[in-house]
């Protein structure tokens, strides 16, 4: 009898422990994500969504994972559940805030229908830690023309545009940029009417490549030469290069100084078809699947051990190429066709700056995190002064190119880079 009594308190005790645990240290976001999810449930029913976060608060970016998990499971057990991006219905939260309180919004769409869900929460110090993860995007024109620019490149020696029939090379004085050089592509071909380039820096940053439709150029400087570039471009059916490797990505070296290393990229070509205005998704190396025909495409090297490739299809869906496999990405409706990778000191140190989807006069650009299988914004949107044309990583991969086309029928060329919050 005294042991069927003690086992019955060892079961009792051990039970309550387990009842006490969650209690113990409940997280700041559980009531408000079952609030939302129940007014979602309402609305939906039982059956399958799926869900997006978009984060426009001050919330840092490390937590939304955890939001996302407590609103699936709270959703769960009111008979929701949340699947892939083929689920018909979706459930698109925005996490937002003013200075008096944060807004949460839940647009549930089912086919063609969308009702709205909305919980108000205190903007107290327990739900807004300080963000280490976010980022702010800052933006600097380098250079504005009447001309049209394709592409743009920052190089030890001087600005390389690619205008659609000409290399113009441009040198910084004291007083602003001037144009030094200017060199005929040599375009044989009649031109598209959405024309594109890309251009890259050459291994020994002396130089650079540049490809257009139906040609290649390159360039080198020699500082002992009275005419200091040499450029020559010739007709050319090629792959163009999309991702140049080697990626440089610094280290810590335990001390005040930093070291450099290479992290192993795959020389990614792919081929273009210039009678439109996109990739056809034949590439230089097996990735082991098919691509599709594409628009942009950009290497997000986490570690030296991880890079993988993010595609943007002309069919408007993004997926990730990694270990041989391409997953869709959600979280991307918001996007247009540019994007590019950025390193940062900010989050998982590996971020993605898109442009707007072009429904505004003006555009802008937001940059991203990509954990897994889904984009969350880790920035604010930067409104840019007209349409973003093009954009493309730097050398280094710490800052981006952007070509802004202004509403007065002018080219910017601005630089973009980011500080963390």
């Amino acid at each position: 009898m005294k042991l069927v009594c003690l086992i019955a308190m060892v079961i009792g005790c051990l039970t309550s422990l387990r009842a006490q645990a969650p209690n113990a240290a409940p997280s700041v976001w559980q009531q408000p994500a079952a609030a939302l999810a129940a007014q979602v449930a309402d609305l939906l029913g039982p059956g399958q969504t799926h869900l997006t976060i978009h984060n426009l608060s001050t919330i840092p970016i490390d937590q939304i994972p955890s939001i996302r998990r407590l609103l699936v499971q709270e959703l769960k057990a009111r008979g929701v559940l949340t699947s892939g991006t083929e689920s018909a219905n979706v459930v698109r939260v925005t996490l937002s805030e003013n200075a008096r309180e944060r807004l949460w919004v839940a647009e549930v769409v089912e086919g063609d229908e969308t009702r709205v869900a909305m919980i108000r929460l205190e903007a107290g110090r327990t739900q807004q830690p300080q963000s280490t993860s976010g980022l702010t995007l800052l933006k600097q024109t380098v250079l504005t023309t009447s001309g049209q620019v394709l592409a743009a490149l920052e190089t030890p020696n001087g600005l390389v545009l690619v205008e659609p029939e000409e290399i113009v090379i441009f040198v910084q004085t004291p007083d602003g940029w001037h144009e030094q050089k200017r060199v005929g592509i040599g375009q044989t071909r009649a031109l598209s009417r959405d024309l594109r380039a890309v251009i890259y820096l050459s291994p020994d940053s002396a130089g650079f490549s540049a490809f257009t439709a139906g040609s290649t150029c390159t360039g080198s400087y020699r500082s002992a030469q009275a005419e200091t570039w040499t450029i020559h471009c010739h007709e050319s059916d090629d792959p163009w290069t999309i991702v140049q490797p080697p990626v440089l990505q610094t280290v810590s070296a335990g001390q005040s100084t930093e070291t450099q290393m290479n992290v192993s990229v795959t020389p990614f070509k792919a081929f273009y078809n210039a009678a439109r205005n996109y990739f056809t998704g034949v590439v230089n190396f097996g990735p082991g699947v098919d691509l599709p025909p594409f628009y942009s495409a950009a290497q997000i090297v986490r570690s030296a051990a991880s890079a993988p490739l993010l595609i943007g299809g002309i069919d408007g869906k993004v997926q990730l190429l990694n270990d041989g496999a391409l997953k869709g990405v959600s979280g991307t409706r918001d996007w247009g066709s540019d994007f590019a990778a950025l390193r940062t000191a900010c989050g998982s140190g590996a971020q993605v700056v898109a442009s707007g989807s072009g429904e505004a006069s003006n555009d802008s650009l937001r940059g991203y995190e990509l954990p897994a299988q889904e984009a969350i914004p880790a920035s604010a949107p930067l409104a840019m002064d007209g349409a973003v044309t093009a954009l493309a990583s730097s050398p280094d991969g710490k800052s981006l190119i952007a070509i802004v086309h202004t509403a007065a029928n002018q080219y910017e060329v601005d630089r973009v880079t980011a500080s963390c919050n």
